[in-house]
């Protein structure tokens, strides 16, 4: 319920002071030169509270858009498995587009006019960025944002929803031939690398990602059962894939010549804790 309470200044002026206090949330005050403006604002800040919208909108005035990227590079890229630094990298480029914004004034026109200047921008190569980088840098922040909607309650919706993504360029599906296939493997054997045979022809075999090959353990190999088990996949999801032919024979042999310093399958030789 809404409370309007008068009072004086040391100067003799008058001001009016609305005060909500409602069951289950913080009281919220403001002070205002003209009764009529008090009132005003207590009926809106009160419908907006029972609405859920009003703590949203206060700590997007309270935050800025740096403030967001810095608690999400903090708190949420280290629980990622894989591409860390490439997703810090996307999403400081917009820190250091809009960091200096409150979260409460940065627009759909506005993203819109960064993902406009990323399209024009050049890279190292000195070539125009394609618009399938752009989706990547708008991807990374659309997550942040969601973070922040969801689970800070920073904000109450996300103005990335408004922002059109370009359209990418169709790929082509690619398969190489037997005598491609042929020359890979033959090239891979003679390599410095130990293992790049044996990632290679796993890779043909099953299909698996090379993030999800890199980082196989022992643990998740069952030479009895003839499988792989990935508990943690790109999509959060557990799956087995059943290990064939060539594929076998190579992870068989590698598991009779075990490392003590590593549990990883293909782990480095300078940092056995890290994967080659």
């Amino acid at each position: 319920m809404a409370v309007i309470q008068e009072r004086k200044t040391a100067m003799g002026k008058v001001k009016y002071r609305a005060l909500i206090r409602l069951k289950g949330y913080p009281p919220q005050s403001a002070t205002f030169d003209r009764k009529s403006d008090a009132k005003n604002w207590a009926g809106k800040t009160e419908a907006a509270i029972k609405e859920g919208r009003h703590f949203k909108t206060v700590e997007a005035k309270k935050h800025t858009f740096g403030d967001m990227v810095d608690r999400y590079v903090k708190n949420e890229i280290p629980k990622r498995r894989t591409g860390q630094d490439k997703q810090k990298a996307l999403v400081t480029w917009w820190k250091d587009q809009l960091g200096a914004y409150c979260l409460a004034d940065v627009s759909p026109a506005m993203i819109a006019e960064c993902r406009d200047r990323l399209l024009g921008e050049k890279t190292s190569r000195k070539t125009l960025r394609s618009p399938a980088t752009v989706v990547r840098y708008l991807a990374a922040l659309s997550h942040v944002y969601s973070t922040a909607v969801d689970e800070w309650g920073w904000l109450e919706t996300s103005p990335i929803s408004k922002v059109k993504r370009p359209t990418e360029a169709r790929g082509r599906v690619r398969y190489l031939s037997d005598d491609e296939r042929g020359k890979l493997l033959d090239a891979c054997k003679t390599s410095g690398n130990p293992f790049l045979y044996t990632i290679t022809v796993l890779a043909i075999s099953t299909g698996m990602r090379h993030g999800e090959i890199l980082s196989l353990t022992w643990d998740d190999v069952d030479l009895e059962r003839r499988r792989i088990v990935l508990d943690k996949t790109k999509n959060d999801e557990r799956r087995a894939v059943p290990i064939v032919g060539a594929a076998f024979d190579l992870l068989r042999d590698l598991s009779k010549v075990p490392r003590t310093d590593s549990r990883l399958l293909f782990s480095g030789t300078t940092k056995p804790v890290k994967p080659i």
